[in-house]
This record gives structure tokens, C-alpha cells and sequence, in this order.
């Protein structure tokens, strides 16, 4: 005896979506985009950040090991 398939119980719809983005989903890509852009276009802005020795120890003695 076949198995039934079960049938859908309503029709789709054949609306359209109406999915609305939160204004921080739009406003935070572009903020990060304006500067980045301006650290490309001025790059005497960007400083590098003081380095810890410790943290610097710990990734050429990381840096040994894998050499091996």
C-alpha cells in the first residue's frame, strides 16, 4: 500500500517579504567602512599599539616549537 504524501493546508503566499533592518544594521558597516577609508587615506593617523614583551616571548617560543 503507497504511503499518502500529506498536502499542504494552506497555499502559499505570493506576497512579497516584508523584512525591515534595525537602523545600527546599516548605520555600523558604514561607520566601520568611513574609517578604515580614512586610515587608508591617512595613514600618519594609525598607530601601532605597544607591544607586551611577555606576549612577544610567548609567540616566538609558540613560533620555536612549530619550527621543529
Amino acid at each position: 500500500m503507497p504511503a499518502r504524501t500529506p498536502s499542504r493546508p494552506h497555499p502559499a503566499t505570493t506576497g512579497g517579504v516584508d523584512t525591515r533592518l534595525p537602523w545600527w544594521a546599516l548605520a555600523l558597516p558604514a561607520l566601520a567602512f568611513v574609517a578604515l577609508l580614512a586610515l587608508i587615506l591617512n595613514p600618519s593617523d594609525a598607530h601601532a599599539a605597544g607591544g607586551d614583551p611577555a606576549i612577544a616571548r610567548l609567540l616566538e617560543r609558540a613560533q620555536q616549537l612549530a619550527a621543529r
